[in-house]
Protein backbone atom coordinates (compact mmCIF):
# COMPACT_ATOMS: atom_id res chain seq x y z
CA UNK A 1 0.00 0.00 0.00
CA UNK A 2 1.20 3.77 -0.47
CA UNK A 3 0.97 5.50 2.53
CA UNK A 4 2.73 8.37 4.49
CA UNK A 5 3.91 11.15 2.87
CA UNK A 6 7.15 12.84 1.57
CA UNK A 7 8.57 15.65 0.39
CA UNK A 8 10.17 15.85 -3.35
CA UNK A 9 10.90 18.11 -5.64
CA UNK A 10 9.78 19.16 -9.23
CA UNK A 11 12.79 20.24 -11.48
CA UNK A 12 13.14 23.16 -14.07
CA UNK A 13 11.62 20.71 -16.70
CA UNK A 14 8.52 19.81 -14.43
CA UNK A 15 9.84 16.25 -13.13
CA UNK A 16 8.74 15.03 -9.74
CA UNK A 17 11.56 12.49 -8.11
CA UNK A 18 9.42 9.87 -6.71
CA UNK A 19 9.88 9.40 -2.90
CA UNK A 20 12.06 6.50 -3.00
CA UNK A 21 9.88 4.22 -0.62
CA UNK A 22 7.00 5.08 -3.11
CA UNK A 23 9.57 4.28 -6.17
CA UNK A 24 10.20 0.81 -4.53
CA UNK A 25 6.85 -0.19 -3.93
CA UNK A 26 5.29 0.88 -7.38
CA UNK A 27 8.05 -0.66 -9.86
CA UNK A 28 7.92 -3.71 -7.68
CA UNK A 29 4.08 -4.20 -8.06
CA UNK A 30 3.20 -2.50 -11.19
CA UNK A 31 6.07 -1.51 -13.14
CA UNK A 32 7.17 2.26 -14.18
CA UNK A 33 3.80 3.43 -16.53
CA UNK A 34 1.77 5.98 -14.68
CA UNK A 35 -0.96 8.00 -14.91
CA UNK A 36 -1.52 11.37 -14.15
CA UNK A 37 -4.49 13.18 -13.63
CA UNK A 38 -6.65 15.47 -11.54
CA UNK A 39 -10.46 15.65 -10.29
CA UNK A 40 -10.05 19.73 -9.81
CA UNK A 41 -6.87 20.92 -10.89
CA UNK A 42 -5.59 21.62 -7.29
CA UNK A 43 -3.39 18.33 -7.13
CA UNK A 44 -2.23 15.71 -8.81
CA UNK A 45 -2.73 12.22 -8.74
CA UNK A 46 -0.22 9.56 -9.86
CA UNK A 47 -2.10 6.14 -10.18
CA UNK A 48 -0.10 3.60 -11.28
CA UNK A 49 -1.24 2.41 -14.68
CA UNK A 50 -2.82 -1.02 -13.60
CA UNK A 51 -4.55 1.13 -10.97
CA UNK A 52 -6.17 3.63 -13.31
CA UNK A 53 -7.09 0.68 -15.85
CA UNK A 54 -8.81 -1.01 -12.96
CA UNK A 55 -11.20 2.58 -12.67
CA UNK A 56 -11.57 2.65 -16.32
CA UNK A 57 -13.14 -1.17 -16.19
CA UNK A 58 -15.39 0.06 -13.69
CA UNK A 59 -16.53 3.52 -15.62
CA UNK A 60 -17.19 0.75 -18.28
CA UNK A 61 -19.92 -0.70 -16.58
CA UNK A 62 -22.10 2.76 -16.77
CA UNK A 63 -23.83 3.81 -19.78
CA UNK A 64 -21.60 6.04 -21.78
CA UNK A 65 -24.04 9.17 -21.26
CA UNK A 66 -24.23 8.35 -17.66
CA UNK A 67 -23.65 12.60 -16.10
CA UNK A 68 -21.40 11.45 -13.10
CA UNK A 69 -18.84 9.20 -15.62
CA UNK A 70 -18.90 11.72 -18.43
CA UNK A 71 -17.97 14.72 -15.61
CA UNK A 72 -15.54 12.36 -14.06
CA UNK A 73 -13.79 11.73 -17.76
CA UNK A 74 -14.19 14.80 -18.51
CA UNK A 75 -11.79 16.24 -16.17
CA UNK A 76 -9.46 13.19 -15.87
CA UNK A 77 -9.23 13.38 -19.62
CA UNK A 78 -8.45 16.67 -19.70
CA UNK A 79 -5.63 16.68 -16.52
CA UNK A 80 -4.77 13.53 -17.60
CA UNK A 81 -1.46 11.81 -19.23
CA UNK A 82 -0.09 8.84 -19.30
CA UNK A 83 3.46 8.94 -18.06
CA UNK A 84 6.23 6.60 -16.76
CA UNK A 85 9.22 6.98 -14.09
CA UNK A 86 12.58 6.84 -15.55
CA UNK A 87 15.76 5.09 -14.53
CA UNK A 88 16.22 7.81 -12.20
CA UNK A 89 12.16 7.51 -10.36
CA UNK A 90 11.25 11.05 -12.21
CA UNK A 91 8.03 11.15 -13.80
CA UNK A 92 7.02 13.91 -16.14
CA UNK A 93 4.06 16.36 -14.94
CA UNK A 94 2.50 18.14 -18.19
CA UNK A 95 2.73 21.74 -18.32
CA UNK A 96 -1.06 22.12 -17.96
CA UNK A 97 -1.63 20.63 -14.96
CA UNK A 98 1.52 21.36 -13.66
CA UNK A 99 0.51 25.03 -13.50
CA UNK A 100 -3.30 24.12 -12.44
CA UNK A 101 -1.78 22.51 -9.19
CA UNK A 102 0.77 25.40 -8.78
CA UNK A 103 3.06 22.82 -8.26
CA UNK A 104 7.07 23.64 -8.62
CA UNK A 105 10.01 23.65 -6.66
CA UNK A 106 9.41 21.67 -3.30
CA UNK A 107 5.83 19.59 -2.98
CA UNK A 108 4.37 17.34 -0.68
CA UNK A 109 3.56 13.31 -1.95
CA UNK A 110 0.95 11.81 0.19
CA UNK A 111 0.11 8.05 -0.09
CA UNK A 112 -3.56 6.97 -0.98
CA UNK A 113 -3.12 3.05 -0.62
CA UNK A 114 -3.31 2.89 -4.26
CA UNK A 115 -2.32 6.24 -5.96
CA UNK A 116 -0.15 9.47 -5.08
CA UNK A 117 -1.15 13.09 -4.52
CA UNK A 118 1.03 15.59 -4.96
CA UNK A 119 0.45 19.32 -3.50
CA UNK A 120 1.67 22.63 -2.93
CA UNK A 121 2.37 22.34 0.61
CA UNK A 122 0.59 25.22 1.81
CA UNK A 123 -2.41 24.53 -0.46
CA UNK A 124 -2.51 21.05 1.17
CA UNK A 125 -2.29 22.75 4.39
CA UNK A 126 -4.90 25.32 3.91
CA UNK A 127 -6.78 22.28 2.46
CA UNK A 128 -6.65 20.57 5.63
CA UNK A 129 -7.25 23.84 7.93
CA UNK A 130 -10.62 24.24 5.98
CA UNK A 131 -11.79 20.84 6.19
CA UNK A 132 -11.64 19.40 9.74
CA UNK A 133 -11.68 15.66 10.64
CA UNK A 134 -15.28 15.53 12.12
CA UNK A 135 -17.43 13.44 14.68
CA UNK A 136 -19.37 12.31 11.24
CA UNK A 137 -15.91 11.59 9.68
CA UNK A 138 -15.29 10.06 13.13
CA UNK A 139 -18.51 7.68 12.84
CA UNK A 140 -18.31 7.40 9.05
CA UNK A 141 -14.81 5.31 9.54
CA UNK A 142 -15.66 3.50 12.90
CA UNK A 143 -18.79 1.66 10.78
CA UNK A 144 -15.65 0.28 9.25
CA UNK A 145 -14.44 -1.18 12.43
CA UNK A 146 -10.97 1.10 12.59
Amino acid sequence: MLRGNYTARIDSKGRLKVPTLFRRYVEDKYGSALYLTSLTGECVRVYPMPEWEAIEQRLALLPSMDPARRKFLDRTNYYGQQSSMDAQGRVLIHPLLRKSAAVVGDVVVLGYLTYLEVWELDKFQQRMLSDPYTEEDEAAIARLGI
